[in-house]
């Protein structure tokens, strides 16, 4: 099969273009320049798609001996990425720009762009499983290795994507037989650090990122009986669940710390309340995709996941006049919209959804 590697100059990609050259398939491998600030080097492990990373995916694919391009896909990543990612936080939502990377940038548009110049399949890094069905049909499963399983921001992948990927990496036991192997390869990448965070805030602070882009704004901050307890300087830098960053001048009755329980965009203001309303009894949304074969009924039980390094839960889901609905049968902890859920049979990733309303498990009197 002609092969389209994406190197993006970390260990793991390198890695699976290896093995897909060693499996005879005729490979190219490809970078994507994500960011036109051309001066842009990464900060430790903080940060990607630089030029520091082009650099070593091209040295790892002429160490493979195969051919190697950069594309632009920047002014598609502003558009997609970024600028999706400032108007979900302004809309008063909790965005995953790493899924929406996946969704629209290296599952669509370079799956796209891949196919159109005559390449059988897109491979990857990331660990993950594809399995077949009885009946012959694809299915995404949980890499071997749980501590590095990403099939959770694989799970926009569609069953038309999935029918033209590959994750070599997804048996591999651990991250460090993957290293050992980059360095058994003479890889100069088999000990570069990992890449975290949100690649285009490198130094982490989201919030002053957005207040460049949305700006400043003095608003309230409420308790649940809407009681004004503090304020603020812009409702896009809070996200539920977050308890840091929040200046309160009226404490708690009970003394206890306070949390943020819901973003109002409109009015500017931000709710606030004690850790057992973060408790979530019921989450729900209209954008769903299947990763293959769609559930056979529109109640089924499941597991969801609502980060990516968070504990599956046992739920049931039901399907209903183009809504999902997910009932957790323990409730999910500090979830917002805009974060996205994934759902799981056993291993197989069935499916997602951008969530759009939670439900709280505590009543508003606490």
């Amino acid at each position: 099969m002609r092969v389209l590697a994406a190197m993006s100059g970390g260990v793991d990609s390198a890695v699976a273009a290896a093995r897909a050259v060693d499996a005879g398939h005729d490979v190219t491998g490809v970078h994507l320049a994500l960011s036109r600030a051309g001066g842009t080097l990464r900060a430790g492990s903080r940060g990607c798609c630089t030029i520091e990373d082009a650099m070593d995916a091209r040295r790892a694919a002429d160490r493979l001996g195969i051919p190697f391009y950069v594309w632009d896909f920047s002014e598609r990543f502003r558009d997609d990425v970024i600028e999706d990612f400032v108007a979900e936080y302004s809309a008063g939502r909790t965005p995953n720009p790493c899924m929406r990377c996946n969704e629209r940038i290296k599952f669509a548009a370079v799956l796209e762009k891949a196919l159109d110049l005559g390449f059988d399949a897109v491979c990857t890094g990331h660990y993950a499983i594809m399995r077949a069905d009885e009946s012959g049909s694809l299915e995404l499963h949980r890499a071997s290795d749980n501590a590095k399983d990403q099939s959770y921001v694989l799970g926009v992948l569609t069953a038309e994507q999935l029918a033209h990927t590959m994750f070599p990496l997804g048996e591999t036991p651990s991250k460090a037989l993957v290293r050992a192997e980059a360095e058994a390869r003479g890889l100069t990448v088999a000990h570069k650090p990992d890449s975290h965070d949100i690649c285009f805030i490198p130094d982490g602070d989201t919030r002053g990122w957005l207040a460049e882009r949305v700006g400043t704004a003095t608003g309230e901050i409420v308790d649940r009986s809407g009681a004004v307890v503090g304020t603020h300087e812009g409702a896009h830098a809070f996200t539920v669940g977050q308890r840091r960053g929040l200046s309160l001048g009226v404490p708690a009755p009970d003394g206890k710390p306070r949390f943020v329980l819901e973003v109002r965009p409109i009015s500017n203001t931000v709710v606030v309340g004690p850790k057992e309303a973060l408790a979530t009894a019921e989450i729900a949304g209209e954008r769903f995709t299947w990763a293959g074969r769609p559930p056979a009924a529109s109640d089924f039980a499941c597991h969801v996941q609502i980060r990516a390094h968070a504990d599956p839960v046992p739920a049931g889901a039901c399907i209903a006049e183009g809504t999902i609905t997910v009932v957790p049968e323990t409730p999910l902890d500090g979830v917002a919209p805009g974060q996205t859920a994934v759902l799981y049979v056993g291993t197989r990733v069935l499916g997602q959804f951008t969530i759009d309303r939670t439900v709280s498990a505590v009543p508003a009197t606490v």
